[in-house]
């Protein structure tokens, strides 16, 4: 069994790998799925592989673990509190966490299997959206303000009686052709949180604990799809 470390950045990751008691450089490999897949494919089966949590970490566990008995990420800032080297570069990073993991001290990150990471990616994209939606009907709502049109003839401004009362509305040309470019992203807004919806809704069909929980009165699948994504271990199959 080897323990192998994996400094991680955003153009290549320094490897380092622990055998024997002993911890040496096995040189650098550049971060594309090419390269990591070769080097996935030359670890043995009962290896370990350590690198610390970042953007790029996840990617990289989904390359490597069907190769390998153990991918642990782990947290920097409690690595850092472990082990305070005098020495900060690339290879002492990659040779300290090819040690620590040998020795059992790293402080592990829970990783999600990637039914969860999708479907956290759904739902966190979707609320991008319903927030990126907000501000565009409040960038309207302030545009109307600033010229004195404060009560809409529609309790829906954006549905189809609001907007036929926007249309209608004498405004300066400028601050009309904002109030259309609001909506037109907006609208872009709403289609892509529909396409969004439905895959939601395929997966929340294929999920007993989402359905469960949309028994519970005031939860639809978008909060019960939220819910799992975020604190169960695992997204349906």
């Amino acid at each position: 069994m080897r323990f192998i470390g994996l400094d991680v950045h955003k153009d290549f990751c320094e490897v380092a790998i622990s055998e024997g008691g002993k911890a040496r450089r096995a040189g650098r490999i550049r971060a594309t799925e090419a390269e990591l897949e070769l080097f996935a494919e030359s670890l043995g089966a009962d290896d370990k592989v350590a690198l610390e949590a970042s953007g790029s970490s996840l990617a990289v566990v989904r390359i490597l673990e069907p190769h390998v008995a153990e991918v642990a990420v782990v947290n920097s800032r409690k690595v850092k509190a472990i082990c305070a080297a005098k020495v900060k570069n690339d290879r002492v990073d990659a040779k300290m966490l090819a040690e620590l993991l040998a020795a059992d001290l790293l402080p592990r990150v829970w990783v999600p299997d990637e039914p969860t990471r999708l479907l956290r990616r759904l739902t966190s994209r979707r609320a991008q959206l319903v927030r990126h939606s907000s501000r565009l009907k409040s960038h309207v709502f302030a545009t109307l303000q600033r010229n004195l049109r404060t009560e809409p003839a529609a309790t829906d401004l954006f549905g189809k009686r609001g907007r036929a009362w926007l249309r209608a509305l004498e405004l300066p040309e400028d601050e009309r052709q904002t109030i259309e470019a609001d909506l037109r992203r907006l609208d872009f807004c709403l289609s892509e949180q529909k396409l969004l919806d439905r895959e939601i809704a395929r997966i929340a069909l294929e999920s007993d604990e989402i359905r469960r929980l949309m028994t519970i009165p005031g939860v639809d699948m978008v909060s019960a799809a939220t819910m799992v994504a975020v604190l169960c271990s695992s997204a349906p199959r």
